[in-house]
C-alpha cells in the first residue's frame, strides 16, 4: 500500500487548464454503448506528467472500467507516483464528480487528492478527495488486525 500524505495541491491556472484539455481530449475515446455517458480523466503525477483515461463499458456491467482509474492505472503502470491532481470532464449538465470506487481506488494511493471536474459547457468545481471520500478504508484498518491473524 502507498498512502502519499498531501500532495503539493497548488496548481497554476495553465496546469488546470491544461489537465482540463488532456481530459476532454481522453473523453472522445469514451467506449459507451450502453450508459452513452462520455468521461475523460487526467491525472497530474509528481513527475509533472500527465496520464489519461476514459471510460470504458462492457456487457458485463461489473467489467466496466472508469476514467478515472484507467488514467490511475496508466500511471501507476509507469511507476510514476505521487498523484499531485485528477481532472474529471463529462458531458452532462453538472460536471461528474468521480463515483465511490474511483474515490476509494484513488485514496489507496493519496489522501487529499485536489479534483477539479468539469463539464463541455465550462462549468467548472473543485474539491479533493478527503471532501469526497471521508473516513476512507485504507490499509491502516488491514495493519491494524495482521497480529490477530497469526
Amino acid at each position: 500500500m502507498i498512502i502519499m500524505s498531501k500532495p503539493d495541491s497548488v496548481l497554476t491556472e495553465e496546469q488546470t487548464r491544461t489537465l482540463l484539455k488532456k481530459a476532454e481530449g481522453a473523453m472522445k475515446h469514451a467506449y459507451i454503448p450502453y450508459s452513452h455517458y462520455p468521461v475523460g480523466a487526467a491525472i497530474l503525477t509528481g513527475s509533472g506528467r500527465i496520464y489519461t483515461g476514459c471510460n470504458i463499458e462492457n456487457s458485463s456491467y461489473g467489467a466496466t472500467i472508469c476514467a478515472e482509474r484507467v488514467a490511475a492505472c496508466s500511471a501507476v503502470a509507469a511507476g510514476d507516483l505521487p498523484f499531485r491532481a485528477l481532472a474529471v470532464v463529462t458531458d452532462s449538465e453538472e460536471p461528474g464528480p468521480p463515483c465511490g470506487i474511483c474515490r476509494q481506488f484513488l485514496s489507496e494511493f493519496v489522501d487529499d487528492l485536489p479534483i477539479i471536474m468539469a463539464n463541455l459547457k465550462g462549468k467548472i468545481k473543485k474539491g479533493n478527495l478527503r471532501a469526497y471520500l471521508p473516513a476512507a478504508f485504507t490499509g491502516a484498518f488491514i495493519k491494524d488486525r495482521e497480529g490477530e491473524m497469526e
